[in-house]
């Protein structure tokens, strides 16, 4: 696998890969949620195709319906779905040093093998995109997702040890091993390990600690992190212990994002982030929570992206249903 590479997210894309929520717990079990659904999703697409094309799967008798929600830029591809987390079942796209493309197939299995995941046609959803858009798949053994890693496209990639080296996933795997997995696939050569993600996300329908909601690099030596800045909130010592495991990784760049000013939700403590973020051709498509901090991550991530235009979705029904907007955009390389 040598000279294969991926591209840090702020690099060119082609295009957006999403998903249509079409069932299950993302589409809801009334009426109002799934409107609700549907038009976050479609809220998310519709901001990023201002910027780059975007390519939706839908399953096929729910193709109409998308297409009262979409920009009529969104272009609609049939396909078989469990689940819309594009980022998680899409394919990780790499490079080689001549410019072409392949996508890279983990193994997908429900975030873990979760009791609640359907997973029979997610785990078709990468070599599927390959084949459309007539890339090789590199097939990989190493059960994992999208949203579980981080790269800044010169060699570093961030992961966090509950999800590639925890139960249901690869447990059985040395964290030698895992990380002579993710090099090979994604050409990095250090891997920085967060111990845990953020509380919220290891509740019934969370991936267990996935990393996009809670570090990016934003620069080959930039890297945002969630910062929870209420002590009341258990992700207070998470955020320290992340600032501290940052710090001892290199000499970085380390910004504070402020987590939203609201601790809580009718489950419990939320873990709401400003981290998980979709960068794309000069802008930045950021998560809203209808919060007073919203206004200061704008001004935060304006700072990190100088160039991009930021623009404000409000990802709460994402959030909701165990997820943000990067975890619902996947994006191919220029």
């Amino acid at each position: 696998m040598s000279g294969w590479f991926m591209p840090a997210e702020w690099q060119a894309h082609a295009r957006t890969w999403m998903a249509w929520p079409s069932s299950g717990y993302t589409l809801g079990e009334t009426i109002e949620e799934a409107m609700e659904a549907r038009q976050t999703w479609a809220a998310a697409a519709n901001a990023v195709v201002r910027f780059e094309p975007v390519s939706m799967l839908c399953e096929a008798e729910d193709l109409e319906i998308a297409r009262a929600f979409l920009d009529p830029g969104v272009e609609l591809i049939p396909a078989e779905l469990n689940d819309a987390w594009m980022r998680d079942i899409g394919p990780t796209f790499v490079k080689d040093t001549e410019g072409k493309l392949a996508g890279v197939n983990w193994v997908f299995n429900g975030w873990g093998a979760q009791s609640w995941a359907n997973w029979d046609k997610d785990s078709k959803v990468a070599e599927f995109i390959d084949n459309q858009i007539e890339v090789e798949t590199h097939h990989s053994s190493l059960i994992n997702e999208g949203g579980g890693l981080h790269v800044n496209g010169a060699g570093k990639v961030l992961l966090t040890e509950t999800v590639q080296l925890g139960e249901g996933r690869n447990a059985t795997w040395s964290k030698e091993e895992v990380e002579a997995e993710i090099h090979r696939q994604l050409g990095t050569t250090e891997a920085i390990w967060l111990r845990r993600g953020l509380t919220r996300d290891y509740d019934e329908f969370g991936t267990r600690g996935h990393v996009d909601i809670v570090a990016c690099f934003a620069g080959e030596n930039k890297i945002l992190f969630h910062n929870q800045e209420n002590p009341e909130h258990p992700d207070f010592q998470v955020s320290q212990e992340v600032r501290r495991t940052l710090e001892e990784a290199g000499d970085f760049e380390l910004i504070p994002v402020a987590a939203p000013q609201t601790l809580r939700d009718d489950e419990g403590f939320v873990d709401y982030s400003y981290i998980n973020h979709y960068v794309v051709n000069g802008g930045v498509v950021l998560c809203g929570f209808d919060d007073p901090n919203d206004g200061r991550a704008v001004a935060t991530l304006q700072q990190a992206y100088p160039d991009r235009e930021i623009v404000l979705v409000d990802a709460r029904p994402l959030f909701a249903r165990g997820g943000g907007i990067h975890c619902i955009t996947q994006q191919q390389p220029a």
